[in-house]
């Protein structure tokens, strides 16, 4: 009987393996309690491209009762082609100010409005400015969600807030046009999120400077950028659940690059990401933390430039996870960060953090961005290079996700200027000669000196970029003590990674790669392929002479060594 017991459990553990458990496992991706989607101005419930249901609010029990006379629904008078229909299409429209209320359990919660600049009901959205709270916050104020818009090819956006609700409290949520003026709103969301995922407690202090700022939870927030570094874009229904999640969108950061070095973009989408308490799954989803932005062999930093409105404080959270198989042990990545050369954290050690691989942290920081007099925009430039003070086995940097969250003024108010029109920046536009007109005199003049200019600018350059090269190399050549330090992390054909690059996979071994330091100059690019260029033709033309020369010697000693043929007499 105990043999046919022991047989049996022998069988059943063979069948069915007793699986790893962790933290993932035991701490499912978030399940929202508060779920609302408003679809402003529909008359019926539609599906939106994700598959989301929303609700009309048309006899809705989130609007007032006398919604229909001091409001109108109205449809978009034309749909650009890459709007959504869903939440976009429709909207309404304010001349007074309206209410919606919202029934929602005590917690912090993400507020989402849906702007799609258009005519409606003859009502010119670039006629439209109004303000917007929440309970007691401003979220907007003298707000145009005409010059607020993208850009002409994506006319529609979303603003996200982060609103804490008390206990037996509403969300009240109010639009109230300027004098002369009207409102308007194409959607509204409210979904639930963790209590401590941003909030982390009122006595938690947030590393700012070389002090603590407590981010309480009588603070709202803004988030203005969510980034999966290194990766493509995240969908909403891929974020922390396919049903009930949070339904954050993780864009890509290549936009906010700064400057032309992308470094390398290592990913690994089929590791099993080990998360923590610490670090739980709705943290920020896998996708996020198997793919990353490092350092190439010829960086000597990451940079990434962030406009932002300036008198706000900024809540900086940045993902990090090691997933390359050469980075296993403590000081073996090691780099510095900093916003506008103010520095957040010194030695940053992923592994010295989570303990492991493939184990997922973040870390916050709080910076200031000065006030202009106006509260207009201004750049957060964000830097993250290697420290090399204790000899780390890799002069690298690694960044896996970023968010970014403006918060609250002392006045409640999260309100910026609207941008000025025509403000987008665009590269300086190219000197175009009209046809049918020839240039004067004087025009070819400037030219020939600015010309003139540029070849010597161009001359020096690259006569500095060889001395240094040729000095670097003595040194190298000569060096034979010390460490030698890649600066970059060899990434193999047996790595759990892979690398990355605008037109490339090709992976550099490590012997390869050299380490720049941040006093040694080096020449843009496109000057560096130009030298490149014109040694590879110096060296072919020197191979071409000595071949050249070979040929002649020995055409030379054949003809000698022909044995002379005397004629018989």
């Amino acid at each position: 009987m105990m043999l046919s017991k022991a047989l049996s459990l022998f069988i059943l553990l063979t069948i069915f393996p007793k699986t790893p458990t962790t933290a993932a496992a035991a701490a499912p991706a978030y399940t929202a309690t508060d779920f609302i989607l408003l679809n402003c101005g529909a008359s019926s419930n539609l599906n939106d491209s994700s598959r989301r249901s929303w609700d009309s609010d048309d006899r809705s029990r989130y609007a007032p009762s006398n919604a229909a006379g001091v409001s109108l629904s109205s449809t978009a008078s034309d749909m650009h082609p890459s709007v959504f229909q869903v939440p976009y299409e429709t909207a309404r429209v304010f001349r007074s100010p309206f209410t919606y209320t919202f029934p929602v359990l005590a917690g912090p919660k993400f507020l989402r409005l849906y702007f799609y600049p258009n005519t409606y009901s003859g009502f010119n959205a670039s006629q439209s400015f109004f303000s917007v709270t929440a309970n007691d916050f401003t979220l907007l104020s003298n707000f145009s969600a005409f010059l607020n818009s993208p850009s002409p090819s994506e006319p529609s956006f979303m603003k996200e807030f982060i609103i804490n609700v008390d206990e037996n409290q509403r969300l009240d949520l109010t639009f109230s046009p300027n004098s002369n003026s009207f409102a308007f709103v194409n959607g509204i969301e409210i979904v639930s999120i963790p209590d401590k995922l941003y909030f982390r407690g009122n006595d938690v202090g947030i590393r700012f400077v070389d002090q603590l700022f407590y981010l309480k939870n009588d603070t709202a927030l803004e988030n203005l950028y969510r980034l999966n570094v290194g990766g493509s874009n995240v969908e909403i229904q891929d974020d922390s659940g396919p049903t009930r999640g949070m339904f954050r969108a993780w864009a890509q950061d290549d936009d906010y690059i700064f400057g032309a070095d992308f470094g390398y973009t290592p990913h690994a989408e089929y590791l099993q990401i080990n998360y923590t308490a610490e670090t739980p799954p709705y943290s920020a989803p896998e996708i996020v933390y198997t793919t990353s932005r490092t350092m190439a062999n010829t960086s000597i930093s990451l940079e990434w430039g962030f406009p932002v409105d300036s008198g706000f404080y900024y809540l900086l959270r940045f993902h990090f996870c090691e997933i390359q198989l050469e980075v296993t042990k403590q000081n073996e990545r090691v780099f510095t960060i900093s916003i506008n050369n103010q520095t957040l954290e010194i030695q940053a050690d992923v592994i010295f953090w989570t303990g492991g691989t493939e184990i997922p942290t973040f870390r916050d920081y709080i910076v200031w961005a000065s006030d202009d007099g106006r509260r207009g925009k201004k750049d957060l430039r964000l830097s993250l290079f290697p420290n090399m003070e204790g000899r780390p086995k890799y002069s690298n940097a690694l960044l896996n996700g970023l968010e970014i969250f403006k918060l609250s003024d002392s006045n409640r108010s999260l309100a910026a200027a609207n941008p000025e029109p025509g403000s987008i920046t665009s590269p300086p536009a190219v000197a175009v000669i009209p046809r049918g007109k020839k240039k004067t005199g004087a025009s070819s003049v400037i030219y020939a000196v600015i010309g003139s200019v540029i070849g010597v600018l161009a001359v020096g350059a690259a006569v500095s970029f060889l001395i240094l090269r040729r000095r670097r190399n003595v040194k190298d050549s000569v060096s034979t003590s010390g460490v030698a330090k890649s600066s970059w992390v060899p990434l193999s054909t047996t790595s759990r990674s892979t690398a990355r690059t605008s037109g490339s996979n090709v992976s550099l071994p490590s012997d390869l790669c050299r380490y720049f330091s941040s006093t040694r100059s080096k020449p843009p690019p496109k000057l560096r392929r130009q030298f490149r260029h014109r040694k590879r033709r110096i060296r072919q033309r020197v191979q071409r002479f000595h071949r050249r020369r070979r040929w002649r010697h020995h055409h030379r000693r054949d003809k000698k060594a022909e044995p002379v043929v005397k004629s018989r007499s």
